[in-house]
């Protein structure tokens, strides 16, 4: 029973690490986009001040900073949901422990 307990553990701070691992993966595709977002204001500013701006690489700009944004929404409510399964698992365990030690206790009381 504790090696399974001590497997779950470790199984659950290996999906924690892993989505740890992934929210810094996302932090940088957000700061990369928010580089792009610049840029784009950039060229819409231009737009509105009368410069000539090819239409076609903003509307591409901006496809390609929805298609980002689509991937790191995606990405980040899979490492939510990662991390409420791993707490949801870890709030087991402590039950599962809990319990234990009280039979334990219960146990020790009857010798």
């Amino acid at each position: 029973f504790v090696q399974r307990t001590e497997w779950s553990l470790q199984l659950m701070t290996q999906r924690a690490l892993e989505a740890e691992s992934n929210m810094e993966k996302l932090k940088q595709e957000i700061f990369i986009l928010q580089g792009e977002l610049e840029s784009s204001k950039v060229e819409n500013e231009n737009l509105r001040a009368g410069q000539t701006t090819n239409l076609g690489a903003v509307k591409h700009n901006i496809d390609f900073a929805l298609q980002n944004l689509h991937k790191i929404i995606t990405g980040t409510n899979w490492s939510i949901r990662q991390l409420a399964s791993g707490a949801e698992s870890l709030h087991f365990v402590a039950e599962v422990l809990k319990s234990t030690g009280k039979i334990s206790e219960v146990e020790a009381e009857k010798e």
